[in-house]
């Protein structure tokens, strides 16, 4: 089979699955031709060759690969939606901040850190959208819940695995480490928080780096 043909083939399965998909079912697709892993590999590398030029981009997540619009023409392409997009609260920001820097962190351990109640609600929505999930259970008096993110998150965030999250040094505000959030408009209390909430979100990530490498 030419390349031509194995490239429009593994273009047509992604605009048509709606999800990543993994090179191991690319390699199905071609029982007949016995094509291997390496096979799809470079078609894969070519496919993003050809893409260089056009308004759509091939990427890896964290469950395979996706076909997916450019962020730069993003702007246009939104107005094909008449309902504005759902907006995220801050409280929701630094939450799911805290669970993908700190993961495997309980419920407890986040409102230490945040100052605050965290509402059943964020905890919530985070599930709901298969950002989170329960890892285990801390070996403490109540056996409270560890949340850690899930490929979903990963997947939705355009990262391969939590290496690819920036570190805190590249970090200037909360919204770098989000970024396709919509959040809500701040309020003047709001941004009176950031520059504290920043600086103890740090503090405890340092102190846990230290205890580790004790």
């Amino acid at each position: 089979m030419e390349i031509k043909q194995v490239k429009n083939i593994i273009e047509a399965a992604l605009l048509a699955a709606g999800e990543p998909v993994t090179i191991k079912r690319l390699v199905s697709l071609f029982v007949e031709q016995e094509l291997t892993h390496n096979d799809i590999a470079k078609a894969i590398e070519q496919l993003n060759i050809d893409f260089q030029e056009r308004g759509i981009e091939l990427v890896e997540v964290a469950n395979g690969f996706r076909l997916q619009t450019k962020t730069i023409i993003q702007p246009w392409i939104s107005r094909l939606w008449e309902e504005k997009p759902k907006k995220y609260t801050r409280a929701l920001l630094e939450t799911i901040a805290l669970i993908a820097y700190r993961q495997p962190v309980t419920r407890g351990e986040i409102e230490d850190v945040r100052g605050v109640a965290v509402s059943s609600y964020i905890i919530r929505t985070l599930m709901d959208r298969e950002w989170i999930r329960v890892l285990g259970y801390r070996d403490v008096p109540g056996k409270p819940a560890m949340f850690g993110t899930t490929k979903e998150f990963l997947d939705y965030f355009n990262m391969k695995s939590l290496q690819d999250l920036p570190t805190l040094a590249e970090i200037k505000d909360l919204e770098t480490i989000i970024p396709e959030l919509d959040l809500e408009q701040k309020s003047n209390s709001d941004n009176n928080k950031d520059e504290a909430f920043q600086e103890q979100f740090k503090d405890q990530s340092k102190n846990q780096s230290n205890n580790e490498e004790e």
